[in-house]
């Protein structure tokens, strides 16, 4: 319900602005720091009355892909816009709760060190896996303190989240898309968060 609400805020901001001759747009915004300094991921979504006016400047500051192609295109009516950026968020989700997992397999299972999954997962970034969290894993993974021990192993293990991937599963169940990894995600992370739930369990 949550995730309804807040894509129909846009929406509603639409319809009462254009009463007033006002062309409204929200925008989703993906990138972080590197976004900031090199041009971020742009999802504008409302009257597409105003797309024409505000396209060249967007996809002018927008980041550009290997083709050169920005990363910045309409996404419809409303709260598109918002909604792109949250199954976006999502899908992010899905991808670090894999890496997670893969790491969980190596050093748990494989019995790797953190230089061998760094170059493991060094590897992957060079083929068909190549991404942005692939490629900062692996440099997560090589990071080491200035006593030589490793920043990975101080990390607390215990995951927060601002509620975008829920609300993605949420409009999956409602909408009957069964987006299981994304959700699997959530209630990883949610679990993780019980620390002290999860140390009595280990006694058990």
């Amino acid at each position: 319900m949550e995730a309804i609400l807040n894509m129909r805020i846009p929406d509603r901001r639409c319809s009462e602005l254009a009463k007033q001759g006002i062309l409204y747009v929200g925008t989703g915004v993906s990138g972080g720091e590197e976004g900031a300094r090199h041009g971020p991921s742009l999802m504008p979504g409302g009257n597409p009355e105003a797309w024409p006016h505000i396209k060249p400047i967007f996809q002018a500051i927008a980041a550009k892909a290997k083709s050169n192609e920005p990363c910045c295109d309409w996404t419809g009516p409303g709260g598109s816009g918002h909604y792109v950026k949250m199954v976006h968020n999502g899908i992010e989700y899905a991808d670090m709760q894999l890496i997670a997992e893969a790491y969980h397999s190596l050093w748990y299972l494989g019995h790797f060190t953190n230089d061998q999954i760094a170059r493991v997962f060094n590897e992957w970034n060079e083929g068909p896996l190549e991404s942005y969290l692939i490629e900062i894993t692996s440099h997560i993974f090589n990071y080491k303190n200035p006593d030589g021990s490793y920043l990975i192993d101080q990390i607390l293990d215990a995951a927060g989240q601002k509620g975008t991937g829920k609300w993605t599963a949420i409009c999956g169940l409602d909408r009957g898309v069964p987006v299981t990894l994304i959700a699997e995600a959530v209630f990883s992370r949610q679990l993780s968060s019980m620390r002290t739930l999860r140390s009595e369990a280990c006694r058990v």
